[in-house]
């Protein structure tokens, strides 16, 4: 619990928790009030901008917002976890805990847990901000916010956050684990977001293998049935609640990787 304290002071105060979160709200605050000020022009676009004209229209909004809070962040989340992993390395933190005295492994998941619980918070302020965002953006649009009031869509939120939250975290732990592999912060990132990448388009091909993969695995968490692909293609997503079984089992298997490679890593010198 020491370590655990003691990484969330760390965490708070490092850069890469500022930049991360203010990246984005950033993007939040411009798409949602983008969408709002320019409802006008969007819906002269046809079906697209029906569409975008959801994401300020209640009580579709809500869910939306949350979908668009965990698209961007699994990406943000990967990066943050390679960044704080890569750090204990180039900067010298795990050999100096090392020689405290600390557990290896125990001081490698403690610092873990700070992440994770960083991410909810982050996670929770950004999407408190979207659905403002989202409903700013429905009263410059001039589209009714009588939705806003939906309990059947406030009843599914928390559940939907808590399953967001692990699909976050699921994400981190892959960029923290080949971080912690390849002992480098630009390493991980740079593999992290290749296999993010990569795992999107092979999904288009072979849809059935992807499906149980990391990252779409995490996508389909939080929502049901098949995603539209180009050309109306449909690529297949697992159950939810499989999907979550999945996501689970991938942030275990990454952290027992991390673990392991700590536990056996030259760290003197």
């Amino acid at each position: 619990m020491r370590v655990f304290l003691a990484g969330l002071r760390k965490l708070v105060r490092r850069p890469a928790s500022l930049v991360t979160l203010g990246l984005m709200i950033g993007l939040i605050l411009l798409v949602f009030l983008a969408v709002g000020a320019t409802a006008r022009q969007i819906e002269a676009g046809g079906s697209q901008g029906d569409n975008a004209i959801l994401l300020v229209t209640f009580p579709a909004a809500y869910e939306l917002a949350l979908g668009f809070v965990l698209g961007l962040g699994g990406l943000l989340a990967l990066v943050y976890g390679a960044a704080i992993a890569g750090s204990e390395w180039s900067w010298g933190t795990l050999k100096t805990a090392v020689a405290r005295g600390e557990g290896r492994s125990w001081y490698l998941l403690w610092t873990f847990a700070s992440i994770a619980l960083i991410l909810a918070v982050g996670m929770l302020i950004s999407y408190a901000l979207a659905v403002i965002a989202a409903y700013v953006g429905a009263i410059l649009a001039g589209v009714p916010t009588d939705g806003v009031r939906d309990t059947a869509t406030l009843g599914r939120i928390p559940e939907l956050l808590g399953r967001g939250w692990i699909t976050l975290v699921e994400q981190a732990a892959i960029g923290f684990a080949v971080a912690t592999v390849a002992k480098s912060q630009l390493a991980g990132i740079g593999v992290g977001i290749a296999a993010f990448i990569g795992e999107q388009f092979a999904g288009i091909f072979i849809g059935d293998v992807v499906q149980w993969f990391p990252f779409s695995a995490a996508g389909a968490a939080t929502t049901a049935g098949t995603t539209s692909g180009g050309n109306q293609q449909l690529v297949p997503t697992l159950d939810p609640n499989t999907a979550l079984l999945v996501v689970v089992a991938w942030l275990i298997a990454a952290l027992v990787v991390a673990a392991l490679v700590t536990e056996r890593a030259e760290i003197g010198g």
